[in-house]
């Protein structure tokens, strides 16, 4: 197996079923698999599609998606992961440039896109605006946005002696730092020898819907399409400054 694709899911069927009919358009290649972790879903996540697996972590904490990416790292058959967020959109010709990577890890670029309920992409703006787009933004920036360290492709091996993702902080309230130590990390293996970074202008781009912080309030959530956890927590910066 070549590339295993790792995706927590909390109570967000509508976003499953689409991102299935998203991957079945696809004919995707034998050697890629598609890794569900269902952290905690009521009811459970369900869905077919060619290459997926739904594997339950059985722990019904809040914020538990450092444990769902070991898990998945656990069970992942292919030689590299991508590790990804359910709002994430991943789209063929970046799962077939992470198939025939090479190097340690790969990160991508990332814009705003939207699936519809037929598992369509688009851009439209009008669309995403009807998702909550801060209007203001697409003049500024248009569809583009800043990378974030929570995506990426990395050798399964190198992931390990990475440590993985740090699970001694799992039901603290939100944000509970596991993207940015992971960050930390990688940022040091680099400096000692240990891993390559790869080419920032190669990088592949990926699409997010708009929520959250883009929408205006971190807890947006477009059409009830995920889930229910609430961001706004004395520990998260973004909204604590929104309220001063």
């Amino acid at each position: 197996m070549k590339l295993s694709i790792i995706i927590p899911v909390l109570n967000s069927p509508e976003i499953v079923r689409r991102s299935l009919l998203h991957y079945d358009k696809m004919s995707l290649s034998d050697d890629v698999e598609i890794l569900y972790i269902d952290d905690g879903s009521d009811p459970p996540v369900s869905g077919v599609c060619k290459g997926l697996s739904i594997y339950q972590t059985n722990d019904f904490r809040d914020w538990t998606w450092a444990l769902a990416r070991n898990f998945g790292a656990k069970k992942a058959k292919g030689e590299y992961l991508l590790m990804t967020d359910l709002d994430y959109i991943i789209p063929k010709n970046v799962i077939e440039y992470a198939r025939n990577f090479k190097g340690d890890r790969l990160r991508f670029k990332r814009e705003f896109g939207v699936l519809d309920e037929h598992g369509n992409f688009t851009q439209d703006v009008e669309t995403l605006l009807s998702y909550g787009l801060l209007p203001e933004r697409i003049p500024k920036r248009g569809v583009k946005m800043p990378p974030h360290p929570n995506n990426f492709c990395i050798r399964k091996d190198l992931y390990w002696e990475m440590g993985g993702y740090r699970e001694d902080r799992v039901g603290w309230p939100y944000p509970q730092g596991e993207d940015n130590w992971f960050k930390k990390t990688w940022l040091r293996f680099v400096k000692d020898g240990k891993a390559e970074d790869d080419d920032p202008d190669l990088r592949p781009t990926i699409y997010m819907y708009p929520n959250g912080q883009f929408c205006g309030d971190v807890d947006y959530n477009p059409f009830g399409l995920f889930h229910k956890l609430s961001r706004k927590t004395e520990r998260n910066a973004k909204w604590q400054n929104s309220q001063s």
